[in-house]
């Protein structure tokens, strides 16, 4: 994944700002506001693992799941040329228009994973 860290399963957006010039970030998939900052990518780096650290011992502390929990299910906005053509190719496939855009998603997804795989 690009401009992201990852520590224990934790996610976090990596920014830079060259007004103040430092880089920032904040967790993601979790269901709290949990923000980290580096002058530096290795503080960064560091100060994201702390943040995830510190955010797991609050969430054992409070009794709470740290991680955001998901359904499985959300709203898809599409332009309706776009949903008219996806409801066609997933209709002539004979699948759902649901397995369509699951297929979609795992695609994307799986191209991406492989563009970080270091070379052999």
């Amino acid at each position: 994944m690009e401009n992201a860290l990852e520590h224990q399963g934790f996610y976090g957006t990596v920014e830079y700002s060259s007004e103040d010039e430092v880089f920032y970030g904040k967790m993601i998939g979790i269901n709290d506001l949990v923000t980290f900052e580096g002058d530096c990518v290795a503080s960064l780096k560091n100060n994201f693992v702390e943040a995830v650290e510190d955010y797991i011992v609050l969430c054992q502390e409070v009794g709470k799941s740290p991680l955001k929990s998901f359904k499985g299910s959300f709203n898809v906005r599409l332009n309706p040329e776009l949903h008219r053509k996806a409801f066609i190719s997933a209709a002539s496939s004979h699948i759902s228009l649901n397995a369509f855009v699951e297929s979609a998603i795992y695609d994307k997804l799986k191209a991406s994973d492989l563009k970080e795989e270091p070379a052999a």
